[in-house]
């Protein structure tokens, strides 16, 4: 379903694992940052509301979407970081740039799951203009971001529920 159908802000918390003791990392780019620092803002508040603590919430900004990967994987290097968030903004605009950047984050970030065994969430908008960006970064459709974070809780408590 694509997100002009859905409100990215709506989604099912039944079963939400404990949080309260888990360390979170989320990677801001910094280009796009009137729609980046909104996505941050909907992922950070949603770990807050669902049981994690500002202390277990850690903040790494790169230059742009494309640096995602990089400092996702410096974040999920450490073994106190239980998810990484990664959040961005490729907007179409006059160029393919959107095709490239977001098929080598979306690659890099499952990537890092895999080598990590740790949730690395792709939080990265790929609209065409800046007001379908705007409108999935806490606009009509929702927050992007409130998306991505509560999408690392449910991998963490599937996580605790495969391993047993």
């Amino acid at each position: 379903m694509s997100s002009a159908n859905k409100n990215l802000s709506v989604f099912t918390t039944q079963g939400l694992p404990d949080i309260s003791q888990r360390t979170f990392a989320i990677v801001v780019a910094e280009w796009n940052t009137e729609v980046t620092e909104k996505l941050f803002e909907g992922a950070y508040q949603t770990l807050l509301n669902h049981g994690a603590t500002p202390e277990n919430i850690l903040r790494g900004n790169v230059p742009g979407s494309f640096e995602l990967t990089l400092g996702s994987q410096w974040f999920a290097e450490r073994t106190d970081v239980e998810a990484v968030i990664a959040l961005g903004a490729v907007i179409q605009g006059e160029t393919k740039h959107n095709d490239y950047i977001n098929h080598a984050v979306a690659q890099g970030l499952t990537q890092l799951s895999l080598k990590y065994n740790k949730p690395v969430i792709f939080g990265v908008l790929t609209p065409n203009t800046m007001e379908q960006a705007l409108d999935r970064a806490g606009g009509k459709h929702g927050n992007k971001g409130d998306e991505a974070a509560i999408t690392a809780i449910k991998m963490l408590g599937l996580k605790v529920q495969a391993a047993q």
